[in-house]
Formats: structure tokens, sequence, C-alpha cells
């Protein structure tokens, strides 16, 4: 997760329409992976990446139609995401799903 992005995660929006998001993938599959629809859902993902340009617009960052519910395993297959470059870098989430930002390494 960027820093500039941690405001947005942390919002009571955000984790509104996360949960609300997930409530309704369940209904429709039981909540599974929307890629893979083998496993488990976990991350709420946006399809547009967000930027500081558009994570302030409800159209990008809260829409359902810009989300998908996804595995772990499909999530980090998703293009900076997953390992990074380096194969230094993974993104982790923390057990509600949320990014936890990367711990600076020496």
């Amino acid at each position: 997760m960027q820093p500039w992005a941690a405001g947005f995660y942390a919002s009571t929006r955000w984790k509104k329409c996360r949960a609300g998001y997930i409530k309704f993938r369940r209904t429709i599959d039981g909540g599974l992976c929307e890629e893979c629809k083998d496993k488990p859902g976990y991350i709420v993902h946006h399809k547009q990446a967000l930027t500081r340009d558009n994570i302030t617009d409800p159209e990008v960052s809260l829409s359902y139609a810009n989300l998908e519910y996804v595995c772990k395993d499909c999530h980090d297959k998703f293009d900076g995401h997953g390992v990074a470059k380096s194969l230094t870098q993974k993104i982790f989430f923390d057990c509600n799903g949320d990014p936890i930002p990367p711990v600076a390494r020496d």
C-alpha cells in the first residue's frame, strides 16, 4: 500500500464499502474468488488501480463496478500486487484483508 492511500484504507467509508461488497458477493456464490472461482475470496481488489488522482473519486474507489473479491493467490498475481521484480517484497494483509504497509529493510 502506498503511504498516500493509508487514510483511505483506514476510512469508515472504505470499511463499510468493503464489508458490503463481501456480503454482496457471498449472496451470489458464497464468496468465491471472482478470478479462479475455486478458493474463498479474501481481499477486495480495485480492478482499476487507485492513484493519487482517482482515490477521491467514489466511482473508482468505492464503486462495486470497480471491485473484485479475490483469494490471496489470485490477488498476488495482479501486476504490482505480489512479488516485486526484486523478489524482496510482497504485499501482506492483516486479518481483515486490509493491506499492511511494507516494512523498510536495511
